[in-house]
């Protein structure tokens, strides 16, 4: 009524009554005031619509929407975390190994398995639980990496430049093990005998697409390389989740090895 009075109508008002059988009605007003030749107020007219049902509808949306939020959190939890025992058993499994060769092939899956374990952390830990901030995980990813191969990149830098990029879990994985394979690719084969050097990640999006970028400043490729007839499991993957993205690998061995990686934004987005 206060407002009614002050500026002469209201819509869509929201109130709540007590019916005579002690019941809550919610209902929904819009009024305004008649008024004589001379100004003064002779009369109120307006309708209420009863919003009972709709205000009880909305109510329980909101709380089944406030449901599938604990849910889905739930099961990022419980992905990460399945992954996160996967790569113990194989960590336990691999002190059983003597051969060097087999052992890094259990090392590099337990690589693969974490990278989509921080997919789901980070999912985790997101206000939107379809995305993450790929920025951040490009950087807990690159710093994990390089803690993991402890001494042998004590004097290897990185450098992460990615502006803000929501990606979609079925493209940040793809994306995330596709770096995974680069930094560790150059951890391991671009700076021979402990020697120093720089790995540097890019991410960003232009012109509809988005464009991932690791390069290193180390030994470079060898002459004759192409990415598509190469033979290495850590290759092929990239070539394989690049064309699952509907995207493209690019190489340059120019002061160091340089892979570029660009798909376009709205490929599952």
């Amino acid at each position: 009524m206060d407002k009614l009075v002050r500026d002469g109508s209201v819509k869509d008002f929201e109130v709540r009554l007590v019916t005579k059988q002690g019941k809550f009605l919610d209902g929904m007003v819009t009024a305004s005031t008649w008024k004589d030749e001379n100004g003064k107020v002779i009369a109120n007219h307006g309708i209420m619509r009863d919003i009972t049902e709709q205000k009880e509808n909305e109510a329980s949306i909101k709380a089944s929407l406030e449901e599938k939020e604990i849910l889905l959190k739930e099961i990022n939890h419980r992905v990460k975390n399945n992954l996160q025992i996967i790569s113990c058993l194989l960590s336990l499994q691999g002190r059983e190994i003597q051969d060097p060769v087999v052992l890094q092939y259990f090392k590099n899956s337990q690589e693969r398995i974490k990278a989509m374990a921080l997919v789901h952390e980070k999912l985790y830990q997101s206000q939107d639980l379809a995305r993450i901030e790929f920025s951040d995980y490009l950087k807990t990813l690159a710093k994990d990496l390089r803690s993991s191969y402890g001494i042998d990149a004590r004097n290897v830098q990185l450098n992460i430049e990615a502006e803000s990029m929501l990606l979609s879990v079925d493209i940040a994985i793809p994306c995330g093990l596709i770096v995974n394979e680069l930094i560790s690719n150059s951890l391991k084969h671009a700076f021979p005998n402990n020697r120093s050097g720089l790995i540097s990640v890019e991410a960003h999006t232009a012109d509809g697409k988005h464009t991932l970028i690791v390069k290193d400043d180390g030994v470079g490729l060898h002459k004759d390389f192409d990415i598509r007839s190469a033979k290495s499991l850590g290759l092929t993957i990239i070539t394989a989740l690049s064309g699952q993205l509907g995207g493209k690998v690019e190489t340059e061995n120019q002061d160091g090895a340089n892979f570029c990686i660009t798909f376009p934004v709205d490929i599952m987005d």
